[in-house]
């Protein structure tokens, strides 16, 4: 059974940091990539980042390149996605998320296999 647990979230002034964690668990082990995708009121769903399980290889949206960082722990189970500068229009509930195959498989950056519960982050004053 897959599980993905994800933990971190909160709410930060602008300009702020946060490090969401996703640890997931059961078959997802033998994933392709994991990844975040964000889902805020009234908008569509984003697909944030992910990483490559084989070797590291990572992708982000223009929306957080420069500000956001994704990375796998030393024990290459736990993923992080490490949230600096961040601005009000960060806000949203943020998912970690599966793939099983290779990223040119899925039609658009937000399809994913497998889904954890969702994490809040809220970017206010």
């Amino acid at each position: 059974q897959v599980q993905l647990v994800e933990s971190g979230g909160g709410l930060v002034q602008p300009g702020g940091s946060l490090r969401l964690s996703c640890v997931p668990s059961g078959i997802a082990l033998d994933y392709y990539a994991i990844g975040w995708v964000r889902q805020a009121p009234g908008k569509e769903r984003e697909g944030v980042s992910w990483i490559r399980k084989s070797d590291n290889g990572t992708n982000y949206a223009d929306s957080v390149k420069g500000r956001f960082t994704i990375a796998r722990d030393k024990d290459r189970i736990t993923v992080y996605l490490q949230m600096n500068n961040l601005k009000p229009e960060d806000t949203a509930v943020y998912h970690c998320a599966i793939r099983v195959a290779p990223a040119h498989y899925y039609s658009d950056n937000d399809k994913y296999d497998y889904w954890g519960q969702g994490t809040q982050v809220t970017v206010s004053s």
